[in-house]
């Protein structure tokens, strides 16, 4: 059975050349192309679908209407993944859209709109509960944690490393437990430890989260190692 994929987008070039570039994967129907944000959450509630791809900026304030609609469609419909394409890499945003979780949830330039392969990835990883995040969306957020050129990620320990690559595949405690063969106590052990290890301990656990995968995905984007 194909993907089927709702697209948001204002721009009707865009829009219309992205439906039919993925319609053309063997993979992918779009169902719905939709202007502006009442169009997208209507055809939401109206077409099955098993993810959206939305432009984060639309009528009708052009502000942060696809930002808005992932976190509003987290809760209505959790299951939906979400993949939202940005003109320039702003790591708030980045941040924004994984508040709420980061299960099938992507961040991507519109860049990479070019390139059917590496956008079809993005679709797919989502609409199996992945997690894509383009790397120059993360910079700014690396830039802030890190003050020297030593990666925040040395200071954990193989398996607080491990931990870390589960919670990156959008696993909640019990599923990393259940994939590393842990307690759920010992999980959340090593969770709170690479966080302090990470200076998140003093935010709330969904930013603390959120950051942390996107510097371990940083991190893996620029070629980096997992410790010894």
């Amino acid at each position: 059975m194909a993907l089927r994929l709702i697209i948001a987008e204002d721009s009707l070039l865009v829009r219309e050349g992205v439906a039919k570039l993925l319609n053309e994967q063997e993979d992918v129907e779009v169902v719905a192309l939709c202007a502006d944000y009442d169009e997208l959450m209507a055809a939401v509630n109206s077409t099955a679908a098993d993810v959206v791809l939305t432009d984060i900026r639309m009528p009708p304030t052009g502000t942060d209407e696809g930002i808005r609609a992932a976190s509003e469609l987290r809760e209505s419909h959790p299951d939906l993944g979400v993949v939202v394409l940005s003109q320039y890499a702003e790591p708030e945003y980045a941040l924004a859209l994984l508040e709420s979780g980061s299960e099938g949830r992507a961040y991507l330039l519109k860049e990479r709109v070019s390139d059917p392969e590496q956008l079809l990835g993005a679709v797919l990883d989502v609409a199996r509960g992945g997690l894509v995040v383009a790397p120059t969306g993360v910079e700014g957020l690396v830039a802030a944690r890190s003050k020297s050129r030593r990666s925040p990620l040395e200071h954990l320990t193989p398996r607080e490393h491990e931990v870390l690559a589960e919670i990156a595949q959008g696993r909640n405690n019990a599923a990393v437990a259940a994939t590393l063969g842990l307690s759920d106590r010992a999980v959340e052990k090593h969770i709170n430890s690479l966080f302090a290890k990470l200076g998140l301990s003093e935010e709330p656990d969904i930013h603390r989260r959120v950051k942390a995968v996107l510097l371990y995905l940083a991190e893996k984007d620029e070629g980096g190692t997992a410790p010894p």
